[in-house]
């Protein structure tokens, strides 16, 4: 009984040593999501930023059948922003940059088929315009759909590096600000709902750009980086998996796991 009595004592007095003391937060619960990103579609691969239709249908059933969750990239945001919020096991994020044509084609059959949500980062100087990207009225469709959220990818995909050499201090930071504030004006005009997410063009970012980002109204931005988002993330600087069409068998399913290699 004695015995019985120091045991359930040493496991009594182990619990309250890890419990906060008074005014002390508990620490929030780990978090590590990979934020898969695509760029385009197509029957064959015809660059790094293509990946063939058939290898992202396998890559959705892979994650379908493998126990993952595809959540809103929202959702994600709001499990950062407050700790309590509960994700489910195994969440990963979908994204899509540039708005190019195949999005409609071939990514939103696939959105529609395995009822999986996907963010759309968008530089409207080419909807309806470009040969290569979607149209308005494409893209209008895919947000009726409920299964897309549209947000910037600034207003035509400028390398901020090479116009902050090319153009004089104040006229680079004017350029930054039309970029930030004229893709989320028109975005927002189009669908009537608000854009505050931004998809840095190229993953290209400094402190500065950061800045003017949050004095624009965007509240996270995303780069490239093969790492999954946790908690130690800059908000500005969120770290994005571009998928390729090397991504498929056990690849895949280490990037799955939020891994890079």
């Amino acid at each position: 009984m004695r015995r019985s009595f120091w045991a359930w004592l040493v496991v009594f007095l182990a619990a309250l040593a890890l419990m906060p003391g008074p005014g002390q937060a508990a620490e929030p619960p780990p978090l590590s999501v990979p934020i898969l990103l695509y760029h385009r579609l197509g029957p064959v691969a015809a660059d790094d930023m293509t990946v063939t239709t058939p290898l992202v249908e396998a890559q959705l059933k892979a994650i379908q059948d493998g126990g993952y969750t595809v959540i809103p990239l929202t959702t994600l945001l709001a499990a950062l922003g407050e700790p309590a919020t509960t994700l489910p096991e195994h969440p990963i994020v979908i994204v899509s940059d540039d708005g190019h044509k195949s999005v409609y084609t071939d990514l939103f059959p696939l959105m529609k088929r395995f009822r999986i949500p996907v963010t759309l980062f968008i530089y409207p100087s080419a909807i309806s315009n470009a040969n290569y990207a979607m149209t308005w009225e494409q893209l209008a469709e895919i947000k009726a759909s409920g299964l897309a959220d549209i947000q910037s990818h600034t207003y035509w995909h400028p390398n901020f590096n090479i116009e902050k050499k090319r153009l004089a201090p104040a006229a680079y930071e004017k350029f930054v600000q039309d970029q930030l504030v004229k893709s989320k004006a028109v975005l927002e005009q189009k669908f009537g709902a608000k854009v505050d997410l931004l998809a840095w063009p190229f993953g290209i970012h400094d402190a500065e750009l950061e800045h003017a980002a949050q004095a624009a109204g965007y509240v996270a931005a995303f780069s490239i980086d093969r790492r999954p988002v946790t908690r130690a993330d800059k908000l500005m600087a969120l770290p994005r998996f571009i998928v390729t069409n090397y991504d498929r068998g056990a690849r895949l399913e280490t990037l799955l796991q939020g891994n890079s290699k």
